[in-house]
């Protein structure tokens, strides 16, 4: 039996009884569930890339005016459906000022997350019209946003973006649109997990195309300004968050506090949606939300089915930091550029331990270091990869589960810390030293 840092015995057993068949298509939070009990069990402390949880601490901007928001008795109080009218008004103003986004307050709408802009999103774009029933990702991607669709009884289709960059990303998507029954184009940008970032072009292609097949673009902004190759951060000026908004009214934008702000423990998020899709008329609606509006069937239907509303406090929270950032008090941006300094740290301990980055590249140029990066190994498949490094206290997730059409893992940066790089570097070199080829 091999020497490793955590015994394949406990290892076996834990697989067993948290009941996972086959460790390589665990889900995320299986795999956080089953490395919290190997940890228990066996005292080794795990390098844990398998979970985006916000490393950094929250903004004191936002705890404190939640804390005074609560002081004022906001808890005892149901919030408005559509939000406060602060957070709507900060939401708008802090779009265009580093998104050069243009949205009215009435279709900025808090969510519980991003997790259920989506969800509700996905309720009603893909009800607008009988014929067109089906959601097309651009992979890989959260795989969380695809079993929303099939929880709720809908279609997708999908492709991975690895090979179709550039003018061939145009085309790749015309294919899809062209079949008739393409409801929404759902993607997130930077990418979870592979960290590609579309470019401004591929943006307006996706927009261009949205408007020739009358699709809704879902865009997922949950790492809003993380692509740290380009310096966004100063409100009003460019660089901006790019969006496929400037490109299309038939967009939903998402946009997440939990790691813009490392305020992820009071799931709050937002979606924002152009008023000519807010206010435009689908008969198809009416048998599900009981109205012909879409933004009235995504407050009044979706999310009041849902949730009935989100936190009240944490959206004065959301709207103070908002606020802070757009008046040019607060800096987010360089709070959360502690990430770059991680990835780029941990993907040189990998990659001079033999292994490499799957998606290594923007089009031509290198991709940016960020929230995420992919991995692989000679001779590995992800699944197989995944197992074997659970025995080094080395934890992530398939790329297999992103949707994505090659091999390897998905690692996130945000729990390791400076002082586990010694541990990291002794565990990689142990991993290369037992899987040499002979």
């Amino acid at each position: 039996m091999r020497n490793t840092p955590v015994s394949e015995d406990i290892i076996r057993t834990k697989v067993k009884e948290c009941g996972i068949e086959v460790v390589g298509k665990s889900s995320i939070r299986e795999m956080v569930k089953l490395v919290s009990m190997i940890e228990a069990t066996s005292g080794v402390k795990f390098i844990r890339m398998e979970m985006g949880v916000p490393g950094l601490k929250s903004s004191q901007i936002g705890i404190e005016a939640e804390i005074e928001a609560l002081k004022k008795g906001v808890s005892s109080v149901y919030p408005p459906m559509e939000g406060i009218a602060s957070l709507k008004q900060e939401t708008a103003r802090f779009l265009k000022l580093f998104a050069d986004a243009e949205f009215s307050p009435e279709g900025c709408l808090p969510t519980v997350g991003s997790m259920q802009a989506s969800m509700a999103a996905i309720m009603v774009v893909n009800r607008c019209s009988a014929e067109k029933n089906t959601t097309l990702f651009i992979d890989p991607g959260f795989p969380v946003q695809k079993l929303q669709v099939k929880s709720l009884g809908l279609k997708l289709q999908s492709f991975d973006i690895f090979n179709y960059r550039g003018e061939k990303l145009r085309d790749k998507l015309e294919s899809y649109l062209q079949q008739g029954n393409i409801s929404s184009i759902l993607y997130s940008n930077p990418n979870n997990p592979s960290w590609v970032c579309l470019t401004d072009k591929e943006l307006r292609y996706i927009g261009e195309l949205a408007n020739k097949y009358n699709a809704i673009v879902i865009e997922d902004l949950a790492y809003f300004a993380m692509d740290f190759r380009v310096k966004i951060g100063t409100p009003g000026v460019a660089p901006f968050q790019p969006t496929v908004r400037k490109y299309t009214d038939n967009c939903i934008i998402l946009v997440s506090g939990s790691k813009v702000f490392s305020y992820a423990g009071q799931r709050l998020g937002m979606m924002a949606i152009p008023d000519k899709l807010f206010y435009s008329l689908h008969q198809n609606l009416r048998q599900y939300f009981g109205t012909d509006e879409f933004g009235h069937s995504i407050i009044y239907g979706a999310l009041y089915a849902l949730s009935a509303g989100t936190a009240h406090s944490a959206q004065h929270a959301m709207a103070a930091m908002f606020k802070a950032a757009s008046d040019g008090h607060f800096n987010f941006v360089d709070d959360i550029r502690e990430y770059e300094k991680r990835a780029h740290q941990m993907k040189k301990l990998f990659t001079d331990n033999g292994f490499y980055i799957v998606y290594d590249k923007d089009e031509e140029k290198p991709l940016g270091d960020g929230f995420y990066f992919t991995i692989n190994y000679p001779g590995f498949t992800g699944a197989q990869l995944l197992e074997e490094l659970l025995y080094y206290g080395i934890s992530a997730v398939t790329l297999d589960i992103t949707g994505s059409e090659h091999e390897g893992l998905r690692a996130c940066v945000s729990q390791f810390k400076a002082d586990q790089a010694d541990e990291l570097e002794r565990r990689l070199k142990l991993f290369k030293d037992q899987h040499k080829k002979e």
